[in-house]
């Protein structure tokens, strides 16, 4: 049996029409029978690096009784001259989630995937505490099961206060070791009281490393922290 969560996440490649640009992480979350795919923002388009891909790739299951198979698809980022995808604003700026709607006529009539859904979001945000126990789903600088196309996890603890916004901006911080590529990873806690089939819920979207400016790289070593944009942004970007 493969853990449904490993069936959640997908890994994103980025590209300049053929030319090959960079890794991420992605995951699946449906709404009212529509599919949608969730990154960070700067996983399709981020200015200050000058990053502007044209269109993913993702690679998808297509038997559930052989991992081993599995089929990739080319999703655009522009239509028309516009931009696919939704994102979203707080108070403190732009929030880096980006969310595409996927075509389910054009996936494979075999695909295997696993969505999160709005069940699955945590609608309080005093009931989960700091130091709580969590997963990171993604593909650290690429790495994966290559043969049977599944992430890995990495184990992180809230490391901010979940009620509170950190900073005053929509995210929170997670303590775990993370690498390039983890961009767009769900951010997950073990939760009984969700769907029996996916007994978690969906916390955060995994951003980037935090630390402090103006640190020593030579004699500091990282803080170790990340950022975690709260999940509850899905419910504005897919509507």
């Amino acid at each position: 049996m493969i853990e449904p969560l490993l069936l959640t996440t997908v890994r994103i490649a980025t590209f300049d029409g053929k030319r090959p640009l960079t890794g991420a992480s992605g995951f699946f979350f449906e709404r009212e029978g529509r599919l949608f795919l969730v990154t960070s923002r700067h996983v399709v388009i981020d200015q200050p690096s000058k990053h502007f891909p044209n269109r993913i790739e993702i690679e998808l299951h297509t038997d559930a009784k052989n991992l081993t198979r599995s089929t990739g698809i080319s999703v655009p980022l522009y239509l028309d001259g516009k931009s696919v995808w939704h994102q979203g604003n707080d108070a403190g700026g732009e929030i880096d989630v980006a969310v595409i709607e996927l075509d389910r006529a054009a996936l494979p009539q075999s695909v295997v995937l696993r969505c999160f859904t709005p069940a699955h979001l945590q609608r309080s945000l005093q009931e989960v505490e700091v130091g709580t126990s969590l997963l990171i789903v993604g593909f650290p600088l690429g790495f994966h099961d290559a043969l049977h196309h599944l992430p890995v996890v990495r184990q992180a603890v809230i490391a901010s206060s979940f009620g509170l916004r950190f900073q005053g901006s929509g995210y929170f911080l997670t303590d775990a070791r993370t690498h390039r590529g983890t961009s767009g990873a769900p951010v997950v806690m073990r939760s009984q009281s969700t769907d029996a089939q996916l007994p978690w819920k969906l916390l955060g979207v995994h951003s980037a490393r935090m630390d402090m400016a103006g640190c020593d790289m030579q004699l500091d070593e990282t803080l170790g922290l990340n950022c975690a944009w709260y999940a509850d942004i899905l419910l504005t970007l897919t509507t």
